[in-house]
């Protein structure tokens, strides 16, 4: 198959894009670096010729409501009304675990992206996937004295478990929504930055911060919990932080 990636060249996308050429499927990386705008819609026309199906993993790093919101409307109507002019069959998203309930800035924006996929004519799969063990590197790789960690409860899974699954979601019909892709256990995301840290020996203070109101108290509680029973993800977080040492 001829398969687009949009955001082929972020954290999850190159692991996509692996996992897509690894199954033998041609592989079309819809990103500014390859003449691509999804904001725009420049470049959609000429990248999407031929293409079956489209995998949308592009993101912006924000937890403003407005930025959140303007960026994931803009990219996905310019998505789908170019995949419709290229007779695309199937429109595969990346959501979150959690994004209808928690109504954190960022997940708003994912909630509205959701709601045009299922408003568009392009037959579409939406995976809402609990958070990544790379979201604790993300954490400490933020620079300054201090190591600022969300308080929240998740079952975080591998990326590149994300990754294969998204990838075996593209070769086969449209779902819908689809049941949602977990790990193999409940974790503190505090916790995991502490124990990545150490395990990388780091030193600096890990500072839990609580957002507040229901927000804060969706993410400490059950918000960013599956619902219900789906697939599992069998990489714990001790193991990847094991296979993280390795290669660093």
């Amino acid at each position: 198959m001829r398969i687009a990636v949009a955001g082929g060249t972020g954290w999850v996308g190159k692991l996509v894009v692996s996992a897509l050429q690894g199954n033998g499927h041609q592989v079309v990386v819809l990103s500014r670096s390859e003449g691509v705008d999804l904001t725009t819609g420049k470049g959609l026309e000429r990248a999407l010729n031929g293409v079956e199906a489209v995998i949308d993993v592009s993101n912006i790093v924000t937890t403003s409501r407005a930025k959140s919101e303007a960026f994931f409307e803009a990219a996905t109507t310019h998505l789908l009304r170019a995949e419709e002019d290229a007779g695309v069959g199937h429109h595969l998203v990346l959501s979150i675990v959690g994004c209808d309930r928690v109504d954190m800035g960022y997940y708003l924006g994912k909630r509205r992206q959701e709601e045009l996929v299922r408003r568009g004519r392009v037959p579409f799969t939406v995976l809402r996937a609990a958070q990544w063990h790379e979201f604790a590197a993300q954490t400490l790789a933020r620079g300054g004295p201090l190591v600022v960690a969300p308080r929240m409860r998740c079952q975080p899974i591998a990326a590149r478990e994300v990754a294969d699954h998204l990838a075996g979601l593209a070769e086969g019909t449209p779902l819908g929504l689809a049941p949602e892709l977990a790990g193999p256990e409940v974790l503190e995301m505090v916790d995991m930055v502490k124990r990545l840290q150490r395990a990388r020996g780091g030193r600096r203070p890990v500072l839990p911060v609580k957002l507040p109101g229901k927000v804060g108290r969706d993410m400490t509680g059950d918000g960013l919990l599956p619902l219900e029973a789906g697939p599992r993800g069998t990489i714990t977080f001790a193991e990847w932080v094991g296979q993280d040492a390795q290669v660093r």
